[in-house]
């Protein structure tokens, strides 16, 4: 063993691959002068990119980067003064012992293969172990997109041990990951264990990459057009309903909110574990589009109602429509407006016996003319009380409309606060 350590003492030009084959024959044993020593390895993670995320069922994939490892040597230790001062040398992995790590909690390890490592005169080894790690994690989804992930990266070996604070390796972190891409890195946190597997012992650190959405795609590309569609919906009660189809406008727009839902469905996690809030959000926009055309119906329906039989207003409907609900939503009549039903006028021209022949017959000509036009008279009144009925109707149902969607965004907007705060 003290001539393995010594082997670089009494070399003039320096550690040389001849001068350490006895070492690399050696390869299969633990690197300890005395074997009651542990060789310790030390672990530094430090995430460089999110590479992308596969969204499928439950889970989706992360990939990253990270670099790890370090142990100690105790044969290749070499005085750089008597070596022409070479004070670290690069080395074959495959020629030297190198610690069992084994990485949980991953779906498949894609890493391209390091083949060399950094070995320091004091024997200390770095190994820039570029690790591209696929890992599976529940994805939590409710809050999308405006969700926080959490990805669990376990390592195990013998003796393990964090080489730098996970403070530190969470900062070293956010300096090198790309500030592209989707996915933001709010912290890495971590904690060590010990893993029993009969009498052995496995030391084991977690880590947990805690990762956010950048929210700006969505919101860009789903809430905002969607915002703008229900804006529409709601000016759209602004139309007069006696003059425009607003039905048929209503109509073409939730068809139009139809098609914007099938573009978006490729834009959301397709998970069987949950709904994300933004899904239950459109969906309730679709119904409220469907009642707000619903309403049009019956607005459209009481509009039309005197051209079917020129039926009365009823009296309920003047006392609980026209005048309380009236009042209540502050519905401003027309300054020409009539309310009451009209008292039938009596005819003036009545005829008399006495009368001549053609008297009588231009009478009866006027009293026609007279009948058709009080009908006509009748027939605008009853149009224009129940235009009234409508419009306190299309007024009474829009304020209860605009009050379903402001409690409903307000409800939208508290839970999206509520969940990122607790995230």
């Amino acid at each position: 063993m003290q001539y393995l350590v010594n082997v670089f003492i009494f070399s003039s030009i320096g550690p040389t691959y001849e001068s350490m084959q006895n070492v690399f024959e050696r390869q299969s044993f633990r690197p300890a002068v005395n074997l009651s020593n542990p060789t310790i390895t030390n672990i530094s993670f430090t995430l460089y990119a999110v590479l992308g995320v596969v969204r499928f069922l439950v889970n989706f994939s992360f990939n990253g980067d990270c670099r790890i490892v370090y142990w100690q040597h105790e044969f290749l230790v070499w005085d750089p003064d008597e070596c022409d001062g070479v004070t670290r040398i690069s080395l074959p992995v495959k020629q030297l012992w190198s610690p069992d790590i084994i990485v949980y909690d991953v779906d498949d390890d894609v890493s391209q293969a390091c083949p060399y490592v950094y070995v320091n005169h004091t024997g200390h080894i770095r190994w820039d172990r570029m690790l591209r790690l696929v890992s599976s994690c529940n994805l939590e989804i409710f809050s999308f997109p405006f969700d926080v992930q959490n990805c669990t990266f376990t390592f195990g070996s013998y003796m393990v041990s964090p080489a730098l604070t996970f403070k530190e390796m969470s900062g070293n972190s956010k300096r090198y990951l790309e500030a592209s891409g989707e996915w933001e890195l709010v912290d890495i946190l971590g904690e060590t264990s010990i893993l029993q597997f009969g009498i052995d012992e496995w030391d084991i650190i977690t880590f947990w990459v805690v990762i956010k959405r950048r929210p700006v795609l969505y919101v860009v590309n789903l809430l905002i057009p969607s915002s703008f569609l229900m804006l529409i919906d709601i000016l759209s009660f602004y139309l007069p309903p006696h003059s425009v189809d607003r039905a048929s406008f209503k109509m073409t727009l939730i068809l139009g909110y139809t098609v914007f839902l099938l573009i978006m469905n490729d834009l959301l996690p397709s998970t069987a574990n949950g709904t994300p809030i933004i899904g239950i959000y459109f969906s309730v926009c679709l119904a409220l589009m469907v009642i707000s055309l619903l309403e049009t119906v019956i607005i459209t329906n009481v509009l039309h109602h005197s051209s079917m039989k020129y039926q009365e207003v009823p009296n309920w409907v003047r006392v609980v429509i026209l005048k309380h609900i009236a009042n209540l939503i502050c519905y401003r009549w027309p300054e020409d407006a009539q309310l009451h039903p009209s008292v039938p006028q009596k005819d003036k021209h009545e005829n008399t016996n006495t009368a001549l022949p053609e008297l009588q017959q231009i009478c009866q000509y006027l009293g026609d003319l007279h009948a058709h036009l009080n009908s006509l008279q009748k027939e605008n009144e009853l149009q224009e009380q129940w235009c009234h009925v409508g419009y306190v109707l299309d007024y009474l149902l829009f304020r209860i409309y605009l009050l379903l969607i402001s409690c409903y965004a307000l409800v939208i907007i508290c839970m999206w606060c509520v969940w990122i705060s607790h995230s």
